[in-house]
């Protein structure tokens, strides 16, 4: 090619990016970094938003029955996957605010998981009981598990499903009280499962740790957690906190607390317990329990600030217009905040500089500073619930 041809070429390319490309304004591209979504529960939609100017930015409509609802990020943080409570799975384009793919995969669904090489989507689900995996591109089927337990072929409900290194989900089965680790890494059209018994009554939920090793599901039926290594899956499921109530007055559950809204801070996790005012702080070195920390009401999340030098804990009705701030380095709460009625979800960015409230009953999202506890904004929403900012799509878990 002549020197002449390259110029004019490189002149072209210039003008193209300086004009962007056809049916797209220099000013409009973005990236997914400050992006999030919004639950809004009532009307079953979402509102897409970002944090540098903490702003809203499109809504989408028409996605089902979000009375609980859950999402999870492709691994470039562009596509987010919504599971509703009525079976709904959708693939929504964060850039465009546009539904590219829906399916109702069940009639009853409680969240989901995507696969650490992203190609896959897991949906638990109490109707019918099991866990269904779908093709991240399309929502294409790739399998389905039936959580089959009993001598009878019964159904379970299953909960507490997260993502683990090598292409495999974990989950917990309710009614049969049993965890399974699925591995997809050589046919996912036909997994192998490994099915843990009676590993304890009613798992209601479960975490899995940042490094993908532990798998911890607690236990509604009786007080106490267990403890999967996926490091050594021989070794079996093991019992710790075993009885932490006991000798307790137990109180009524208004709401179960989300384990997959625990934290880990300065080598300490911070675990809501159920039934208690309190938040258990258990050392993973040996998996003692530290201390308790007293609590305003019944923990539902509790959320560490990035650096984790404070836990951000919410609360079930009828304490949930309250939130407690526990000083890590003392293990004590440090501040109280009332934001309002029905403080449903907690979120922070990515480094920490902003703490995003749900304000369910007031119809709003607040934003603060989580170091000088300021309310910075607050932004419209209709009866808010679950934050989902995009940095979820690089982490285990989450």
């Amino acid at each position: 090619m002549k020197r002449g041809a390259i110029g004019v070429g490189a002149a072209v390319f210039a003008l193209v990016l300086l004009l962007g490309f056809p049916g797209v304004q220099a000013d409009e591209l973005r990236g997914t970094g400050d992006l999030g979504v919004i639950i809004e529960r009532e009307p079953g939609s979402l509102l897409i938003v970002e944090s540098t100017g903490k702003t809203r930015l499109m809504r989408v409509e028409d996605l089902g029955d979000f009375s609980h609802a859950s999402v999870k990020y492709s691994r470039d943080a562009r596509y987010a996957f919504v599971f509703g409570r009525d079976g709904g799975l959708s693939r929504i384009d964060i850039l465009r605010g546009v539904v590219e793919e829906r399916v109702m995969q069940a009639g009853n669904s409680v969240g989901g998981a995507i696969s650490q090489d992203g190609t896959l989507v897991a949906v638990s689900n109490y109707d019918p009981g099991g866990v269904h995996i779908f093709r991240s591109e399309d929502l294409g089927l790739v399998a389905k598990i039936p959580a089959e337990y009993g001598d009878e072929g019964k159904l379970s409900r299953v909960v507490g499903l997260v993502d683990a290194p090598g292409k495999r989900f974990v989950f917990s089965l309710f009614d049969a009280g049993e965890i399974w680790v699925a591995d997809f890494s050589d046919d996912p059209r036909s997994p192998d499962i490994l099915r843990f018994r009676d590993v304890g009554r009613q798992p209601y939920d479960a975490l899995i740790t940042p490094d993908g090793r532990y798998y911890i599901a607690g236990l509604f039926g009786e007080d106490g957690l267990v403890l999967l290594d996926l490091w050594d899956l021989d070794a079996g499921p093991k019992r710790i906190m075993d009885g932490y109530g006991r000798g307790e007055e137990p109180l009524p559950v208004f709401k179960m607390p989300h384990l997959e809204g625990w934290a880990a801070a300065n080598g300490l996790l911070f675990l809501p317990a159920v039934g208690r005012h309190e938040l258990l702080v258990v050392n993973p070195d040996g998996w003692r329990e530290v201390t308790r920390i007293p609590l305003h009401g019944q923990p539902i999340f509790a959320v560490a600030r990035p650096d984790g030098r404070q836990i951000w804990v919410n609360f079930a009705f009828p304490d949930n217009d309250t939130i407690q701030v526990v000083d890590v380095a003392t293990l004590e709460v440090a501040h109280e905040l009332k934001p309002g009625s029905g403080v449903l979800h907690m979120e922070f960015t990515p480094r920490g500089e902003q703490a995003w409230l749900s304000v369910r009953d007031e119809n709003r999202v607040d934003v603060y500073d989580p170091h000088t506890l300021e309310r910075l904004t607050s932004l419209e929403a209709t009866t808010p619930s679950g934050i989902f900012m995009t940095w979820r799509a690089h982490r285990i878990g989450l």
